[in-house]
């Protein structure tokens, strides 16, 4: 159910609003809450949390709606306002807009634009309650991400860069924590989801330190991707900070465990885009393709403290890393065995 706030002064109001969206009102689709000034407005808002839209006039006593408006911008940013006044000058409407509104409308009230402009309203209130509701869900972006991305993922651009995909030249890394699943399957799940968060902790930062980004968190594992220059030196140098970092970390005392890591890497062409199923709403922005492919399995056969690249990678880094030549492995999908190196130091 929509809960809208009318302000307005005007005492017949009430009545017409009860009368026009009656069937809305008796199929519970909206509910009106009603104040007669700017300050009994705000009073209303801190009532009820829930209110969607402000429909609030401008000339009422103690509090204007031009005054309100401002208020509301820094206190209630996610309730979208409408003007409804007789005072429909360029000045009024402007700076209605200034300080935030979200339409105007004019007296004398013509309520079916008024109930298609509450629709329109309405539908804007719950693209952005969505939005949030999204970036709650992901942990990883409250922590990492900042005001003027989230911001800029409530605008037009966020959405129409959603669609994009592309081809891109990056290097992947699958980080896992070695041994941890007997841990889960043991330790309460408070300690073990505190433990498994201070290991990612480490981890997250050495990647963010390179450049590189965490496309996801996989179970005791993470995926990381490394774009730009020299992506795949930066991902090497990310890795073996990891393993270092990963490494110092006391062993538990109670339950006798030293997290070790098992690392596979992998660089080349790559497809990024946003994967997933759009009727449930649950896409996730990620790259695909073989090279993704074959940096998880080279992780599948990772020993713990070990890092394994590809003969492709290896012969881009082999000037600058010391690598050491495991052999030829089968990993699952290939049909021939392929070469893989260790990166040493």
């Amino acid at each position: 159910m929509a809960k809208i706030l009318v302000a307005d002064d005007e005492p017949d109001l009430e009545m017409l609003i009860r009368q026009k969206f009656r069937q809305k009102i008796r199929e519970k689709e909206y509910e009106f809450v009603f104040a007669v000034n700017g300050n009994d407005a705000l009073d209303k808002i801190q009532q009820h949390s829930d209110i969607d839209i402000l429909l609030s006039d401008i000339n009422m006593p103690e509090m204007d709606g031009l005054t309100l408006l401002g208020k509301m911008s820094e206190s209630s940013p996610l309730i979208k306002s409408v003007i409804v006044s007789a005072y429909g000058d360029m000045e009024n409407i402007r700076t209605a807009m200034n300080r935030g509104a979200f339409d105007f409308i004019t007296k004398p009230i013509n309520f079916e634009d008024l109930a298609l402009t509450i629709e329109k309203t309405l539908k804007y209130v719950l693209q952005i309650r969505e939005t949030l509701k999204a970036i709650k869900e992901n942990n990883i972006l409250k922590l990492y991400v900042d005001e003027t991305v989230i911001n800029f993922m409530s605008g037009h651009e966020y959405e129409s860069s959603l669609m994009v995909s592309e081809n891109i030249e990056a290097t992947v890394a699958f980080i896992d924590i070695c041994g941890f699943t007997s841990i889960s399957e043991n330790e309460a799940p408070d300690k073990v989801v505190s433990m498994l968060n201070s290991y990612f902790d480490v981890i997250v930062k050495e990647i963010i330190a390179q450049g590189g980004y965490v496309d996801k968190f996989i179970g005791d594992a993470i995926m990381a991707v490394f774009r730009g220059d020299y992506h795949i030196d930066r991902a090497i140098d990310a890795c073996l900070s990891v393993r270092t970092h990963v490494n110092s970390i006391p062993e538990s005392s109670d339950m006798s465990y030293k997290p070790k890591v098992a690392i596979g890497l992998n660089c080349g062409e790559m497809i990024s885009g946003n994967i997933g199923s759009a009727s449930l709403r649950r896409l996730d922005y990620t790259v695909i393709g073989d090279t993704v492919n074959t940096a998880q399995r080279l992780q599948s056969v990772a020993e713990p403290d070990q890092i394994l690249i590809s003969k492709n990678a290896y012969d881009k880094v082999k000037e600058s890393f010391n690598c050491q030549k495991v052999g030829e492995v089968s990993l699952k999908n290939k049909t021939i065995p392929v070469n893989i190196y260790e990166v040493m130091g």
